[in-house]
């Protein structure tokens, strides 16, 4: 709940200060995809998952919710999916890589080792990080959920954003080859 520090102004011989209640045990984390077909909207897919301040909970993504936002994903998008991975290690987990065997819909592919100007998705976090989450001390977890929930809604009703995300890691989309027609004599 702590704010993400971003640029701001003051007025001259005052230091902006943004003011912080306290903080809190609990914790939101959130898994995202950016989906690209060629000749269509881009669209963007997320899950939020919130953490309990229990002993012993997880605090993070296992690859059973990874995988559930990829079946989420299939079933808005009705096509087969091609998962970009970077090197999370839960993204490598051995029940992901089963997973994805056992589904001719899913085929997964592993981005280079400390490459994160090749993810789009890291994209959408610094859009967020820029925009409505710079310099906000949110109240409770609730404002941040809400928050974050009308940043990622503002971002997917701007498609705009979304290609420019994968504009910026420098990666196109080509279109798929047409098949060669066989003609009847």
């Amino acid at each position: 709940m702590t704010p993400p520090r971003a640029r701001t102004w003051g007025r001259r011989g005052h230091t902006p200060v943004v003011r912080v209640r306290g903080r809190s045990r609990r914790r939101i984390s959130i898994a995202a995809l950016c989906c690209y077909r060629h000749g269509e909207t881009p669209r963007l897919i997320y899950r939020p998952r919130f953490h309990m301040p229990f002993k012993g909970a997880r605090k993070s993504f296992a690859w059973t919710d990874y995988r559930d936002l990829a079946v989420r994903a299939h079933i808005q998008l009705g096509a087969p999916i091609i998962l970009i991975w970077d090197g999370l290690n839960t993204h490598r987990a051995a029940g992901m890589r089963q997973y994805a065997e056992d589904h001719d819909w899913l085929t997964l592919v592993q981005l280079p080792s400390y490459s994160p100007d090749m993810n789009p998705v890291e994209g959408i976090w610094s859009l967020l990080r820029r925009g409505p989450l710079a310099n906000t001390a949110f109240t409770d977890p609730d404002h941040l959920e809400r928050t974050l929930r009308r940043g990622l809604s503002h971002i997917q009703h701007h498609p705009d954003l979304i290609d420019g995300c994968l504009t910026e890691t420098g990666l196109t989309l080509h279109p798929p080859d047409p098949t060669p027609r066989r003609r009847d004599q």
